[in-house]
């Protein structure tokens, strides 16, 4: 029986994209990554990825071992970081016969009327190409949102909504929201059971952790879009979502 295609958001957080001393990207992992990606695009869905990443992509360029505090440093690492993520994408996607496209968004870029269906016009078209997957970025260089506070996390949620998507997976480094003794929870219908276990610590270039995710999962769901957290370092995790197998943490959607 043939799978029926579905629109998919893919968050990969900074995290699971930049080696373990998160001072530059990881090519194994963008290896790995885009391969499982480009799977499901040959299957037939409609992939679009939201990526950090840029602002560790300019600290190895730039000679940083950890990330920068002041906020026009984190934003210089993102201009320069932002070329070398695109060209690693460009070069782990021509592997599959994949192009990638970029395009690099605020919120108010979503917020504004006319702005909102200028970038949902131009992902509509670049989905009906079928050889193409939109690789999107807060426009970091210039907006303060992302660096600050969410990781591209509430911006993937964002994005959901904007092309009417039928899921969103949220990458990060572990297997999902985790119980009071460590346990995965394998499916939140109810928000408020899950807000007191999220624990404030996250990765050396990661922003939002678990809270964020959350947030963004939140929304996503009360508009329709089933969101999934799942752990970005164990492999084969996409196919085994789409399955329907019990990995990771899941969102119901609530209504459409």
């Amino acid at each position: 029986m043939a799978v029926r295609s579905k629109r998919i958001i893919i968050k990969f957080g900074s995290g699971i994209l930049t080696n373990l001393k998160g001072n530059t990207l990881d090519r194994r992992q963008f290896a790995r990554l885009s391969a499982e990606v480009a799977a499901l695009v040959k299957q037939g869905h409609e992939c679009l990825i939201v990526s950090s990443g840029a602002v560790a992509a300019g600290m190895s360029v730039l000679g940083l071992t950890e990330r920068p505090k002041n906020l026009s440093a984190r934003q210089a690492c993102a201009a320069v970081g932002q070329t070398k993520l695109m060209h690693l994408y460009a070069v782990m996607f021509a592997r599959h016969g994949l192009n990638v496209a970029q395009l690099l968004l605020a919120h108010s870029d979503i917020d504004s009327r006319a702005r909102h269906a200028n970038a949902r016009n131009t992902l509509q078209h670049l989905l009906e190409q079928r050889t193409v997957v939109p690789i999107i970025n807060e426009n970091d260089s210039v907006a303060v949102e992302e660096l600050n506070f969410g990781d591209n996390d509430r911006l993937s949620a964002e994005v959901a909504l904007l092309v009417g998507a039928d899921l969103l997976f949220l990458f990060t480094s572990v297997d999902g929201v985790l119980d009071g003794a460590g346990q995965r929870v394998i499916q939140v219908r109810n928000f408020d059971t899950v807000a007191g276990l999220v624990r404030l610590d996250k990765g050396r270039t990661s922003v939002g952790g678990m809270t964020t995710k959350l947030q963004a999962a939140k929304i996503a769901v009360e508009h329709g879009v089933a969101t999934r957290i799942l752990n970005g370092r164990t492999p084969n995790l996409l196919a085994a979502a789409l399955a329907g197998e019990k990995v990771g943490t899941f969102f119901p959607a609530q209504r459409r």
